[in-house]
């Protein structure tokens, strides 16, 4: 448990990074075996800096609470849980009991809610489904998935010609307004070289003016 957590608050620093970017870390221990003695089914640890002579608990400053986000020192280091699910006598009074009571019975009541608990639910039902219902149940989840992505290909190829339809609607508005302005321009007398300064048209483009 140590090292795990240990191992991802080292994990979470990048290179170059401040140690004040550091994570807080959860450590959540699901046991099916006697870790220590106790009669209780979750157990948790949160470290405190205690004073050898006072015995008062270490407080950041101000400015360490603000930069860090914290009320406390020990909420900069990792928390650690344990769910003794051995322990558990089965009554679930909170969403996390829900949870270690399928961690330990491998079952959901249907009155159950906590979050997640519906996905969880869904992976039970599969996983206890024959080897035949399993495959048959792949191949379903496959065409889905197959029919998923044709549809976002299409829709995708749909809007993509759509917006190319509109890019050229625009282009056609631009094309005519120059031409319009080449057109006052030719009337108003004034040169090729000039009137393609102003439109941006080519010298073929203008000349064929002269010719309508």
């Amino acid at each position: 448990m140590l090292y795990g957590a240990s191992k991802l608050v080292t994990e979470y620093l990048g290179k170059g990074q401040e140690y004040g970017e550091i994570k807080k870390v959860y450590s959540i221990n699901i046991v099916y075996f006697n870790l220590g003695m106790g009669d209780d089914y979750i157990y948790s640890y949160r470290g405190e800096f205690v004073g050898a002579n006072l015995g008062d608990i270490l407080q950041p400053t101000k400015t360490q609470e603000f930069k860090f986000n914290i009320n406390k020192v020990a909420d900069i280091f990792p928390e650690y849980y344990l769910l003794k699910v051995n322990n558990f006598k089965e009554l679930a009074k909170t969403s996390l009991d829900e949870w270690i009571y399928f961690l330990k019975n491998s079952d959901i009541k249907t009155e159950f809610s906590a979050k997640g608990i519906e996905e969880a639910k869904e992976a039970l039902r599969v996983t206890n489904l024959s080897e035949q219902e399993r495959a048959a149940y792949e191949r379903y989840l496959k065409n889905k998935r197959d029919e998923a992505s044709i549809l976002s290909t299409q829709e995708f190829e749909t809007r993509w010609q759509v917006e190319q339809a509109e890019i050229r609607g625009m282009e056609k508005g631009i094309k005519q307004e120059k031409i319009a302005i080449a057109r006052s321009c030719r009337e108003q007398g004034l040169d090729v070289e000039t009137i393609m300064k102003i439109t941006q048209l080519s010298r073929e483009e203008i000349e064929s003016l002269y010719k309508l």
